[in-house]
């Protein structure tokens, strides 16, 4: 599967519909982003039960304010709708490959059990 440009609008349907979605926070002017594309739809070619989303930051402002980009490119990887990673800086292609492997491989029980277990810890400041 190639890769699917994502717009504020489609991006809570493609969470709902897919169970693992990663998606490349980018923008046209931002080299590092331009370098890791071409490893971002090769690596895409490997994984047709992945969606591998795009969004250029400049077009979705506001989609890239809601998911706090701070820093281009920044990958975000969802499984059943739960946020499992979220880095900024491109990653070359086994490292990438890797982080799909690891995700494939989540006990999403136990995420969502730690999860739950976090949120009810009292938050410390």
């Amino acid at each position: 599967m190639s890769t699917v440009d994502l717009t504020e609008a489609q991006f809570s349907e493609t969470l709902e519909k897919n169970g693992i979605v990663l998606v490349d926070f980018w923008a046209g002017w931002c080299g590092p982003c331009r370098q890791f594309a071409p490893v971002y739809e090769k690596v895409s070619e490997n994984h047709p039960d992945v969606v591998f989303g795009k969004v250029d930051t400049e077009a979705e402002q506001r989609l890239a304010a809601m998911a706090g980009i701070t820093s281009i490119p920044t990958l975000m990887a969802f499984r059943d709708k739960i946020l499992v990673f979220s880095q900024p800086g491109a990653l070359p292609a086994p490292a990438l490959e890797d982080l799909i492997s690891q995700v494939k491989g989540l006990d999403m029980d136990q995420v969502r059990k730690d999860m739950a277990e976090q949120a009810e810890k009292p938050q410390e400041g």
